[in-house]
């Protein structure tokens, strides 16, 4: 048997390992595209994967979710979908993924990389990973920011130059 190879410019890493799925994991796909596998979000068939419409979010009987992937089309679902899928997303350790159309996809957005994770700064959220889902989606992982996490370290004085700015 052999095993199918990647996409050229894809890793080979099965997508439950990109996004922090692990054995027993609840996920959470939120507004994903008609015909996304899901099945690739379930760790080989040990975590459970639950579907949800971009309005309807909720944190049900099992519980916040391990692992949220919430699908963006666009500015306008961006920030109708962060603030409910970040809640629904466990605490401490929960992983809050929000996935934008690729540029190279060809598929017209106003989102970008940079409109994700600013929104998320704004929510007090910090973005630690960045992905390819599927060859049409991009993905950046957000987690809640931890107290010793208050923001990027300063960067160092180059030697030999004043911290002060010249007039």
């Amino acid at each position: 048997m052999t095993t199918p190879r990647p996409a050229a410019g894809y890793s080979g890493t099965p997508l439950h390992r990109k996004l922090g799925v692990r054995p027993g994991h609840r996920v959470l796909a939120v507004a994903a595209p008609e015909g996304f596998p899901l099945g690739l979000l379930s760790a080989g068939g040990t975590a459970t994967v639950d579907a949800d419409t971009l309005d309807a979010v909720t944190v049900d009987a099992g519980g916040a979710a391990h692992v949220v992937l919430a699908f963006c089309p666009d500015v306008a679902t961006l920030h109708a979908v962060l603030a409910p899928a970040m809640a629904a997303t466990a605490d401490p350790g929960g992983r809050c993924w929000i996935a934008w159309p690729k540029r190279a996809s060809k598929v017209p957005t106003d989102l970008t990389e940079d409109l994700v994770r600013a929104a998320a700064l704004n929510a007090g959220w910090v973005d630690v990973k960045v992905c390819a889902v599927d060859p049409l989606w991009s993905g950046l992982c957000l987690m809640r920011r931890t107290r010793s996490s208050p923001g990027p370290p300063a960067r160092p004085a180059t030697p030999g130059r004043s911290s002060r700015s010249r007039d």
